[in-house]
């Protein structure tokens, strides 16, 4: 299993575009990727402007598909616009124990 925590943050004034986009890359994922077993983009309370996702792959394939996704590519071009890039912090996890239901 492959998991992924990603931040990143929404440019003032961009709110609309970012929730259009975030929800348009939530549906493709949930559409096209069947080794995506969770695909979650939050944000935050104390600070709206910050989002943070949470990802779960079936395995290092699923992974790779999702980032090679058209999909990905499409959100990857509405980022520059919308979010801002030198906010964003990704990191690969390693489980230790977990429940899922």
């Amino acid at each position: 299993m492959v998991t992924i925590l990603a931040q990143f943050r929404i440019n003032e004034g961009k709110e609309a575009e970012a929730e259009a986009a975030i929800k348009a890359m939530v549906s493709a994922v949930e559409k096209n990727e069947p080794g995506a077993l969770l695909y979650v983009m939050n944000r935050s309370k104390e600070d709206p402007l910050e989002i943070t996702v949470f990802e779960m792959y079936k395995d290092g394939e699923a992974a790779g598909t999702h980032s090679a996704s058209e999909h990905m590519g499409a959100f990857r071009q509405q980022f520059r616009d919308v979010f801002d890039a030198s906010a964003v912090k990704i990191v690969q996890l390693d489980e230790i124990a977990a429940i899922q239901r």
